[in-house]
């Protein structure tokens, strides 16, 4: 009887853990999916969607002042979101981010290809 009770106590620790492991891989799934976004930045992001393109993207902007302001508030954002991430990814991801933002930003100047 001892025995049986053993057996059904782990089983049902490993119902639990099973459980708990298939939640975490949930969450971490819709991590980057529209489901996490706030509803009322999502309403306003379809707007913008809509909308088509914003008209200070061809604007003749000779300085680029436009590119690096979107190029800035790019970082910021990817910045946020590696603050969110995990203590163990968060360096890695700010790190990517920076570099990205690097590289983009070392393209200003030299003449943006055609698409």
């Amino acid at each position: 009887m001892a025995t049986l009770i053993r057996i059904l106590r782990g089983l049902g620790a490993c119902a639990l853990a099973g459980a708990a492991c298939s939640a975490s891989a949930q969450e971490q799934a819709q991590a980057g999916t529209d489901a996490t976004v706030n509803p009322t930045i999502a309403r306003q992001q379809a707007q913008e969607i809509a909308n088509g393109d914003p008209a200070r993207w061809y604007r003749n902007d000779p300085e680029q002042q436009t590119l690096r302001k979107e190029l800035g508030a790019a970082l910021q954002e990817a910045q946020n979101a590696c603050r969110k991430a995990p203590a163990a990814e968060r360096k890695s991801c700010l790190d990517a981010a920076r570099s990205t933002w690097q590289r983009e930003t070392a393209q200003l100047g030299k003449p943006m290809p055609r698409q």
